[in-house]
């Protein structure tokens, strides 16, 4: 199944509060939970201003419809072609 890295742009991300981050993480899960087992949250990277999210789906419009669903930005959405690590200089 694809992997897709999701570019969210929030302002301020970075000075979300541990509960804010919790109630975001909790309407992520519930429209996970919505949309069935075929859309997975691995994880996300919060930075200053935005969030970059890794999720497994079937499809781009399954991410999009997701974001849609839950009302978080999703203003890229890239297709994971590869991965590579330092294991992969050996």
């Amino acid at each position: 199944m694809p992997k897709y890295v999701i570019e969210r742009e929030i302002p301020g991300a970075g000075d979300l509060t541990p509960e804010t981050l919790q109630e975001i993480s909790q309407k992520s899960c519930s429209v996970l939970n919505e949309l069935g087992p075929q859309v997975q949250w691995v994880q996300s990277y919060v930075t200053d201003n935005k969030i970059y999210c890794i999720y497994i789906a079937p499809d781009e419009a399954s991410v999009r419809e997701h974001a849609e669903k839950g009302g978080f930005p999703a203003n890229s959405v890239a297709e994971v072609q590869t991965m590579i690590d330092p294991t992969t200089a050996e």
